[in-house]
């Protein structure tokens, strides 16, 4: 069994979208998912399953979403591996005068192929920065994620790749839990 970090994106904001954690969870276990665990009511699950594809899993829950609640939800699934390492590699942490709390990471659902990096940067409003990975995209926003303009829609029509953002506090949380869970298992 590994343990699998799967983010959804765009439940249960401005009253789109809902699903209760409780439910959500009960369709992970009828998938044959287990150790499952949700963290904030944003549509973060951690679980175990068989050896399978990151990419096959998230395709597999966001039909069965599709299915048991009428609405497409894209879904990106990562392996601790993945996400321990998108976490190690965030450019602004390692500077002690950015505030953590307005660190956020946008999760690629695929390596973008080509994309115009200044077309990207001339969105930046004043403070901003952004770093762009083949699995992450690290933003800096000292004003706030509401009010950057280098939100989901914008990255992903750049990147042309899907993406839902979690703010910095929510990616160490959701790494913790895993390992919480990998423990667990072994």
């Amino acid at each position: 069994m590994t343990t699998y970090i799967s983010i959804l994106r765009g439940i249960n904001v401005s009253g789109q979208n809902l699903i209760k954690m409780d439910a959500l969870q009960k369709m992970y276990k009828n998938l044959g998912f287990g150790n499952i665990a949700t963290y904030v009511q944003s549509g973060n699950v951690i679980f175990n399953s068989e050896n399978a594809e990151p990419e096959k899993l998230g395709t597999e829950i966001t039909q069965q979403i599709e299915k048991d609640f009428g609405f497409n939800v894209p879904v990106i699934v990562l392996t601790i591996d993945n996400l321990k390492q998108i976490t190690d590699n965030n450019p602004f942490t390692k500077d002690l005068n950015k505030d953590k709390t307005f660190l956020y990471v946008t999760f690629l659902s695929s390596n973008p192929d080509e994309y115009d990096i200044k077309a990207i940067e001339e969105k930046k409003q004043d403070g901003e920065e952004v770093f762009i990975t083949g699995h992450a995209v690290y933003l800096y926003c000292p004003n706030g994620y509401g009010r950057t303009k280098l939100n989901n829609t914008f990255l992903e029509k750049k990147l042309k790749v899907g993406a839902t953002t979690r703010n910095w506090k929510t990616t160490n949380e959701l790494l913790k839990i895993a390992f919480e869970i990998h423990e667990v298992r072994k």
